[in-house]
């Protein structure tokens, strides 16, 4: 649905192509979807400082996660990864949320992890990544479907 307002500032809502989503931690998160080519290790990849991408290895190296919905198949080991995304969420430099074809229990821990602690959210769910679309996504684990695009 089409919000009021100038054609400019107007807000646009449509639902993602599929409902079937499957929430591994619930919340709500609105951001820049970016979609990962290859799972990333948020152990030595990720720096939790800048909120970029540092693993030299990966073909995304040097793109910020910042604030974004993260899309990519599944998170690419290490348990202390689930360490680096509450730090990150602690200091407000983590992805928004993330979109996953495989369930990950370390990104799971890790956003559990930095709600409990410093009431952060971090939305993670399963299913079908925007990978065509590269506008704002909204995520709200209360609503049915979940996965929201936003056109500004």
């Amino acid at each position: 649905m089409c919000g009021l307002g100038s054609r400019r500032n107007r807000i646009c809502e449509r639902p993602l192509v599929s409902k079937s989503y499957r929430v591994l931690v619930p919340g709500r998160a609105v951001g820049a979807v970016v979609n990962l080519t290859e799972p990333l290790s948020l152990w030595g990849g990720f720096d939790v400082e800048t909120g970029r991408i540092i693993d030299r290895n990966h073909p995304q190296v040097g793109v910020e996660l910042t604030g974004r919905i993260v899309g990519m198949r599944h998170g690419r080991g290490s348990s202390s990864s689930s360490s680096v995304l509450a730090e990150g969420l602690r200091l407000g430099t983590a992805p928004a949320g993330f979109i996953l074809e495989e369930s990950d229990p370390i990104l799971v821990i890790g956003a559990l992890v930095a709600g409990r602690l410093y009431q952060a959210s971090c939305p993670v769910l399963v299913g079908p990544i925007p990978l065509q679309y590269t506008g704002h996504v909204e995520i709200d684990c209360d609503k049915t479907p979940p996965v929201t695009k936003i056109d500004h």
